[in-house]
């Protein structure tokens, strides 16, 4: 594979990180962002002016580029992901995450070697079976989550018709350094670190028994990379993209609690639909992908409580300084 890319969603939380992560690697990166969730602040510093493009990917200069065969690989991280949001805003979020995006697979056909889309384990709608295999029939409950599934249809039939190449990575709750609280893609580690910085109470909902497949942002970003130099065609396939195993919203809240004896919380009622438990059988992501999870939760939760410390006074303002 080449090593000419553009990443969509650069300047956001898992976009940066894998703008980082290729140009290490010694690849030629272009990122687009539009900042509608993503900041300026996030691109490093020795990224050229002429390489980021602040716009909508769907855009007539982003999809000329493509066109014009200036990319090996496309990573389509970009996307309105609020699952409320888009339960609000059904018409709206279709247009970017579906729409717009298709527009995008179709400027690929016949001018980049693969895409790589940041998929979602919310198209499984809240499995029964723990591990989920990537198998487990997709039954989406929100609009956001069958755009995501959509697009992954989509992709199986611009293989299939066009020899489009694809894969889908089905992301289970990234977290890490960049996710801030109020962002769409909060988990309740950035949520609740949000909270610790600012004075404020963490909301507990439930008992806190409920456990999720919190993955750090370096495993997301090294499985985006892998599944990018494979070498065999991958056709369209989806895989799990998580660490195996399960962390209790308890548990998590206890840690930080040890951590800041001075912070409070609250409890909250149960949030209606909401997901008991998430786990994801990584077995076919190792054996196709040679992905690893490295960093482990408690790891991953020192390094971004130290990101937090360390940051908290240039962050704090992200949002009012955003264009």
């Amino acid at each position: 594979m080449g090593k000419r890319t553009l990443v969509t969603g650069g300047a956001g939380f898992i976009g940066s990180h894998l703008v980082d992560k290729l140009i290490d690697e010694g690849w030629e990166v272009d990122l687009v962002d539009d900042l509608s969730s993503g900041y300026e602040e996030n691109v490093r510093k020795d990224v050229p002016a002429d390489r980021v493009f602040i716009c909508d990917f769907s855009s007539e200069v982003i999809l000329n580029r493509i066109k014009e065969k200036t990319y090996d690989i496309v990573f389509h991280i970009a996307a309105v992901p609020r699952v409320s949001f888009s339960v609000a805003h059904p018409l709206l979020t279709h247009d970017v995450n579906v729409t717009k995006t298709l527009a995008l697979i179709d400027a690929c056909r016949g001018n980049v070697k693969r895409i790589v889309f940041a998929s979602s384990s919310s198209v499984y709608g809240g499995a029964d079976i723990l591990p989920t295999p990537v198998s487990y029939q997709k039954s989406p409950k929100s609009p956001y989550a069958l755009q995501k599934s959509v697009i992954e249809d989509y992709l199986v039939q611009y293989w299939e018709h066009y020899g489009l190449d694809s894969v889908s990575l089905r992301f289970f709750n990234v977290f890490g350094p960049r996710q801030l609280g109020g962002s769409p893609y909060s988990t309740a580690v950035s949520s609740w670190l949000t909270c610790i910085k600012t004075g404020q109470s963490m909301r507990s909902d439930g008992d806190g028994s409920q456990t999720r497949d919190l993955c750090y942002v370096d495993n997301v970003t090294d499985a985006c990379y892998k599944s990018a130099i494979v070498k065999e065609p991958l056709r369209g396939r989806s895989f799990n993209v998580a660490c195996g195993d399960r962390t209790s919203n308890k548990q998590i809240l206890e840690a930080l609690l040890k951590r800041y004896p001075g912070a409070s919380w609250h409890s909250s009622p149960w949030r209606a639909g909401d997901v008991m438990h998430t786990q994801a059988d990584i077995s076919e992501t190792s054996e196709v992908l040679g992905y690893v999870p490295v960093v482990k939760f408690w790891e991953g939760l020192e390094r971004t409580i130290n990101w937090y410390e360390e940051n908290w006074e240039a962050i704090k303002n992200y949002e009012s300084k955003k264009c």
